[in-house]
């Protein structure tokens, strides 16, 4: 079989009678599998770190907010009905472990957010506190499929070449962004009112990071179609060079 093996975090709801519930939603499974890849869950629980070892790219998904103490902030708007620190520190610690492996890494919308927490990077807690002259709705009403604005992508970037264009139609359902710019990154996107709406690494193979939702995208926009598929090409890339097996949780 020379599919590779992906990785993908999970959204976790603490307030669950009985016991925290980890969660994900199809349409990023189904993205995976769609551009010839195969998905493994992790959990929100330690022994995720030895499933990551199985794999040949990770996939840091959507969700609730980072708890602002673990980028070294105070509450400015952070929505606390969404925060697990469980899932802070997991992700967190995938992002570290994929690093020591070389893994490709993409991030999606709280993914991005997570691979600048992860280096040091800072976020604006509720974009309308901040942005109070912003034309842009980064938090739409319309369905998911649908996109409502453009990004502006820098053009010699990595996003670029995935993307296969300089302005991209994009859906937005955030609060939040990236705020201080993570060690080692690069800003490759923004949105017309400057928020920053994807990352990048250029010291590694494949670590970016995407503000907006991709994943419910892709049964419409070439772009996301695009994405997914570098994603995953990477990924296989990484598998057969033999670098699975790696160590993730040392």
């Amino acid at each position: 079989m020379d599919k590779p093996f992906i990785g993908v975090s999970m959204s976790r709801d603490e307030q669950v009678a009985g016991a925290p519930r980890d969660w994900i939603r199809k349409t990023y499974i189904l993205a995976v599998v769609g551009a010839g890849a195969l998905p493994i869950l992790l959990p929100n629980e330690s022994q995720s770190l030895e499933l990551l070892e199985y794999c040949d790219g990770l996939l840091l998904t959507g969700g609730g907010d980072f708890d602002p103490e673990s980028f070294g902030a105070t509450d400015e708007g952070t929505d606390y009905s969404g925060v697990s620190k469980t899932r802070d520190e997991m992700e967190l610690a995938f992002i570290r472990a994929a690093e020591r492996m070389a893994m490709p890494v993409l991030g999606i919308c709280r993914g991005a957010q997570a691979l600048a927490v992860a280096g040091g990077g800072t976020l604006i807690q509720d974009i309308p506190r901040v942005l109070l002259d912003s034309p842009l709705v980064h938090s739409q009403a319309e369905k998911r499929q649908q996109p409502t604005h453009k990004v502006v992508v820098e053009p010699q970037s990595q996003v670029a070449k995935l993307l296969g264009g300089s302005v991209v139609e994009v859906n937005s359902f955030h609060h939040q962004a990236i705020a201080r710019i993570p060690r080692g990154y690069i800003v490759t996107a923004r949105a017309e009112d400057g928020v920053i709406e994807a990352i990048e690494n250029p010291d590694k193979e494949f670590m970016v990071g995407v503000q907006w939702h991709p994943e419910d995208l892709v049964g419409n926009s070439l772009e996301a179609q695009k994405l997914f598929a570098g994603f995953v090409e990477s990924s296989r890339q990484y598998r057969e060079r033999g670098q699975r097996y790696g160590t993730a949780s040392h």
